[in-house]
């Protein structure tokens, strides 16, 4: 008989598999084609972005798996660490996720829900003569108040929603992802199927502007793409409650992420084959406009318009839902082990971390009231490819200290596949230095302030006579 306080494994390979495309498509698959083309100036080349993007997300993906399956547990990457480097390491990973990696993608997830919706139903103004107000010139807490609001609700209706079980979460998951495909499915097929439609211009590698595609485009084009790509590894926290997961976990990632390539591929091939990369331009400029939109106005008028905005409104909300299921499991995990906040370590009446995804539910409304949500983007970019590295560069430490482990699955290509991973995280990483300091600044800030909170937990639990 399980134990009460013991996570349960109620979750098969389909849930697996549900669970990464939930994590990953979101607000990225109807944005991000236009700020690619404005950087591109090429439809063929954006494509090729979106194809490159796709396969070091896959080359990413894979290494983690030969990493999940051989260490798979609830907390992911927080206990991976831990057997890869050091405790120490494995807590500033947490910490990270709470601060801002997953956290931020919950708040701007909502955000994109609650704006879509906004563009539906015109919320009503909610304290405008605030909207003014700032905090040193750099936060807005009050500015769009009504859609923030709506934001919150949303954030603590799913909150909620998975407290009641993993499988109330999971299904809801389930729910949504077959609408959000069954969704993508039509503009693909109605956007192919247009008179308006020009396939064969798609594929044209000539820029608009007679300018050369250069590196450093291809690389600022990508960021845009990974945005999209984002969130695949956060089914690793959940491990605990995966049957078989040895087996399911790593196939499950593998087969998740290759059919978002194939989606993502098809829908933005579509976009392109309706809207010229002058017309993307023009959305990318105008800041308030979503390329998914304008795209089903060629064809679908303003009926397609409205059935867009409801897609986009139901895709934020299923992957608002599956961020918030599996990204309160790692701080679970670290309060069992005494380095959170202890009340976190309790599991409710539906055996899930109840107290774990109130504490989540908290950080994210304070998030939501800062305002910067694109620099919150760029900032989750900035520390998820820092992690992602550290974990490929676990399949090789891996490989060394245990070699002769039963592996469920071995990274295909290596050591060719995770030394590439590893040597584009190290490039992003300084190119986000660069090109983004403030972001990448305020990144490892809040990333750091892990460091004074682990010596005051180590502290707690020597006084408590946990520690030897």
């Amino acid at each position: 008989m399980q134990s009460s306080d013991q996570l349960k494994r109620s979750l098969g390979l389909p849930f697996v598999i549900v669970l990464v495309a939930g994590n990953i498509i979101g607000s990225g698959v109807y944005k991000k084609v236009a700020p690619m083309a404005a950087e591109l100036h090429s439809p063929g080349w954006v494509l090729i972005c979106w194809v490159l993007g796709g396969i070091i997300s896959l080359m990413g993906a894979l290494s983690n798996a030969e990493v999940a399956g051989l260490l798979a547990g609830t907390g992911g990457e927080y206990v991976y660490y831990k057997k890869i480097y050091n405790k120490f390491f494995a807590f500033l990973f947490g910490w990270s996720l709470f601060t801002i990696i997953q956290t931020a993608a919950i708040s701007s997830l909502a955000y994109v829900f609650a704006e879509s919706l906004n563009s539906i139903i015109a919320l009503p103004d909610v304290l405008p003569q605030w909207a003014s107000v700032s905090i040193g010139g750099v936060f807005h807490p009050f500015t769009d108040l009504n859609v923030k609001l709506t934001a919150i609700v949303l954030i603590v209706l799913l909150t909620w929603i998975n407290s009641a079980g993993i499988k109330a979460g999971a299904g809801f998951s389930t729910a949504l992802i077959i609408l959000i495909l069954a969704g993508i499915l039509l503009i693909i097929v109605f956007g192919f199927a247009s008179p308006h439609s020009s396939i064969s211009s798609v594929f044209d590698l000539k820029t608009t502007d007679g300018s050369t595609v250069t590196f450093s485009a291809v690389f600022t084009a990508m960021l845009a793409a990974f945005w999209a790509y984002q969130g695949w590894a956060s089914t690793g926290f959940v491990g605990g409650e995966i049957k078989n997961v040895n087996r399911n976990l790593p196939l499950g990632i593998a087969i998740g992420v290759l059919i978002v390539i194939v989606i993502y591929l098809l829908v933005n091939t579509a976009y392109l084959s309706l809207l010229p990369v002058q017309s993307l331009e023009q959305i990318h400029d105008a800041g308030n406009k979503i390329a998914a939109v304008e795209a089903v106005r060629v064809f679908g008028g303003n009926t397609g318009v409205l059935l867009i905005s409801l897609l986009i409104c139901v895709t934020t909300l299923g992957c608002t839902n599956a961020t918030i299921l599996v990204s309160c499991r790692p701080y679970f995990a670290m309060a069992r082990e005494g380095v959170f906040f202890k009340s976190v370590a309790k599991l409710n009446k539906a055996q899930v971390p109840g107290n774990s995804l109130m504490y989540q539910c908290v950080w994210a409304i304070l998030l939501i009231f800062s305002g910067t949500f694109d620099q919150l983007t760029d900032m989750i970019i900035f520390a998820v490819f820092i992690y992602y590295g550290a974990t490929t560069l676990g399949v090789f430490i891996l490989r060394k200290k245990m070699p002769n482990a039963h592996r469920p699955y071995k990274v295909w290509g290596y050591p060719v596949v995770p030394g590439i991973v590893i040597l584009f995280c190290a490039a992003l990483f300084i190119n986000t230095i660069i090109a983004r300091p403030r972001e990448a600044v305020i990144g490892m800030v809040l990333m750091l302030t892990g460091v004074p909170l682990y010596w005051w937990f180590q502290q707690k639990r020597k006084g408590e006579g946990e520690i030897e």
